[in-house]
């Protein structure tokens, strides 16, 4: 009677100790610097506040919504793309309004995916990128994400992976999962890569899921590029983007999918059975979000970049040297050396109990993650500063008890 089999297809969720850890420390009223989950803590910017305001004064915005996303997101969405890549979308069959992206890609893999489906994912992952396939009754395959010390992909050796995976999976992959900025890596790409992708995938049958949730956070000159900039992507790819991150808009869950319209057109129907779309106000103002005020998103850029550069140099003078990341709002740390033989769960439980920092163990997004762990940048400067002088006096007793 409680054999449940999708449900036991997921482990136990290893951020779950690192939370209860966290939670029993606040409860005991010790004050924990959290850098344990991407969850901005900015306000979403008034002009985008005042719009859904207005727009849940209206009593008509008060009935079901578009299970697809009202028109005039669909076509924002589509004019976004077009200004900042100059690529060509239609927002009736190449565009659907998601609660988030992480709703969207659950869906999406739910109305493509048949039992025994095999998907290619890059290890570390962002958790769900997997267990979405697995879910819906797939398998995944993982391969190595290797990159240099600039936090750039290896392009030659990820794509000898992902030969070796069509040669030696069964059955063979059909889909592949994309994620630049990467989450939790922030490896980056290049437009040369997404064009490789796209004609391996039409020399072997596979379909790209990319998700560029963290586009808008980069740094140093960087600029995130899309898939859709390759040649005939649209022939085989699909691409999500999020508005949490880059407006603070977490808690509003507006994000999309677009691209390729059998897939789009696939969740499109699927969502018809099983939403109804989300408050309509909250879709007017992501609506005029994308419009009109993406010049505020630098200044929410600019708030994380001035973060990564204190904590790099902070963290640096307490003893842990961490490469600079040129995207996304998180650091991918590789763990101190006299720490790391404790693996990247143990060494998250210690920090925490003993320096009073959360950050989230590097083993949650994969084996190939181990010797690091995910510092996101959601604390101010001072908190920053002062989990440095945590971290320093953490070291030294840890050294000291190393002999």
């Amino acid at each position: 009677m409680n054999h449940f089999e999708r449900i036991e297809r997921l482990p136990n969720y290893i951020f779950a100790v690192i939370n209860e850890l966290k939670l029993q420390a606040r409860r005991a009223g010790e004050d924990i610097i959290d850098f344990s989950m991407g969850n901005p803590d900015g306000p979403t910017p008034k002009p985008i506040v005042d719009k859904l305001i207005e727009a849940a004064q209206k009593p008509k915005n008060h009935r079901y919504s578009v299970s697809k996303g009202i028109y005039k997101l669909r076509e924002a969405i589509c004019n976004w793309y077009a200004r900042r890549y100059n690529v060509s979308l239609n927002p009736e069959t190449e565009a659907v309004v998601t609660m988030g992206s992480k709703e969207g890609y659950v869906h999406l893999t739910q109305a493509i995916t048949n039992v025994g489906d095999v998907a290619i994912v890059p290890d570390p992952t962002y958790p769900i990128h997997s267990y979405a396939f697995m879910l819906a009754g797939a398998s995944v395959r993982k391969v190595e994400l290797k990159y240099n010390e600039k936090y750039e992909l290896k392009e030659d050796e990820f794509f000898e992976q992902l030969k070796l995976a069509m040669i030696e999976a069964v059955p063979k992959p059909k889909f592949l999962v994309l994620n630049f900025p990467h989450n939790p890596t922030t490896v980056t790409v290049t437009k040369e890569f997404y064009q490789r992708a796209v004609d391996f995938a039409k020399e072997e049958g596979l379909y790209i899921i990319s998700d560029i949730a963290y586009a808008d956070i980069t740094f140093d000159g960087y600029k995130t590029p899309s898939i859709f900039e390759a040649k005939g992507a649209k022939e085989v790819a699909v691409e999500s983007f999020t508005l949490s991150k880059s407006y603070n808009m977490a808690g509003w869950r507006v994000g999309f999918i677009v691209g390729n319209p059998v897939l789009v057109g696939a969740l499109q129907k699927y969502k018809s059975w099983i939403d109804y779309g989300m408050f309509t106000p909250i879709q007017v103002a992501a609506t005029v979000a994308l419009r009109d005020y993406q010049h505020l998103v630098k200044d929410i850029v600019e708030t994380y970049r001035q973060r990564r550069d204190v904590l790099i140099e902070s963290f640096a003078n307490a003893g842990w040297e961490i490469e600079k990341p040129t995207a996304s709002m998180f650091v991918w740390a590789r763990i101190p050396e006299c720490a790391r033989h404790l693996g990247s769960l143990e060494f998250s439980k210690r920090l925490l109990t003993e320096a009073h920092i959360a950050v989230s163990p590097g083993i949650g997004f994969g084996a190939y993650g181990d010797e690091y762990v995910r510092i996101a940048l959601i604390e101010n400067e001072k908190r920053i500063r002062q989990a440095a002088k945590n971290i320093k006096g953490f070291l030294k007793e840890l050294k000291e008890s190393n002999g």
